[in-house]
């Protein structure tokens, strides 16, 4: 009773923190997950090469899935009550952690998918409902302060999605072939640490990012959205203002501290030498039109 997922990581078009609006996009790297049931009631969750992180959200994830889908008929798992259910969940990420990257969403979506995989409901359950088990998964661990349905809808279900964070709801989803460059400087930042206050001062700037997104004015919408939330969130724009001579789009991703910068390969080359001075990390990929899948 072993099942097998991964999800990737996304970038921010929209930060959902002003409004509870947001919107994000698949990018080419992801977590792996991998869960085995058993009845020992109890879940204990293992993150690769991170021995003391805290492994609430996966163990949740687990949890919530067994509940939603334990006694589906369609189920072929031969499981006790689920409420005794118990296993283990490890993940492997390929997504930078506390770096704006939705390492969150990913590792949530991937663990959901692998616990219905367990299940042997892969190809089976809709990917849009087990996007939301990871979200209020996510929630219960304290992880995010909006729930972050823009950032899971994206990895979860690919291309890039505009959602209302407030009743989860997804108001639109479009495939969108970009190449990415992502600047990831040494420190750290946590969602549920943002000052969302603070974010609420640049609420007229938010829907107006939302109206260009909508639009399908992404880049110009990107731009203005990491313009807005560097100063709310207390980061530099300058790496922003480097890139914007040279790309479609650029904004400070999620609550930081990567910068994302999409567009065409030889725009981003020229961006890459400049990042590439400043401490941290450059990482190039892509978008993403799929998301979450089985292995």
């Amino acid at each position: 009773m072993d099942g097998h997922a991964a999800a990737p990581g996304a970038g921010t078009v929209l930060n959902a923190l002003a409004t509870g609006r947001g919107a994000a996009f698949a990018l080419d790297f992801e977590t792996a997950a991998h869960v085995e049931l058993d009845g020992s009631g109890d879940i204990e969750g293992e993150i690769d090469g991170q021995p003391d992180a805290d492994t609430e959200l996966i163990e949740c994830c687990v949890s919530l899935a067994v509940e939603r889908w334990g006694d589906d008929p369609a189920a072929t798992a031969d499981l006790p009550a689920p409420e005794s259910v118990g296993g283990t969940v490890r993940t492997e990420s390929g997504v930078p952690t506390a770096a704006g990257l939705k390492s969150s969403s990913a590792a949530a979506n991937a663990t959901v998918l692998a616990t219905a995989d367990a299940l042997g409901l892969a190809g089976i359950v809709d990917h849009e409902d087990a996007c939301r088990i990871g979200v209020q998964a996510a929630r219960e661990a304290g992880v995010t302060v909006t729930g972050a349905f823009d950032d899971a809808s994206a990895s979860m279900l690919g291309g890039l999605t505009v959602t209302d964070n407030t009743d989860d709801e997804l108001l639109a989803r479009e495939e969108v072939d970009w190449a990415v460059l992502v600047w990831t400087p040494p420190e750290r930042a946590y969602s549920a640490d943002a000052d969302a206050e603070r974010c609420a001062r640049v609420a007229p700037m938010a829907e107006l990012v939302e109206e260009l997104a909508l639009d399908g004015e992404y880049g110009t919408a990107m731009t203005l959205n990491g313009l807005a939330f560097s100063a709310a969130l207390g980061f530099s724009a300058d790496p922003a203002v480097e890139a914007m001579p040279h790309v479609e789009g650029v904004s400070l991703s999620g609550t930081g501290p990567s910068v994302v910068a999409v567009g065409d390969p030889e725009g981003l080359e020229a961006v890459e030498e400049r990042w590439q001075e400043r401490p941290g990390e450059t990482l190039r990929t892509e978008t993403r039109a799929t998301g979450g899948r089985y292995l």
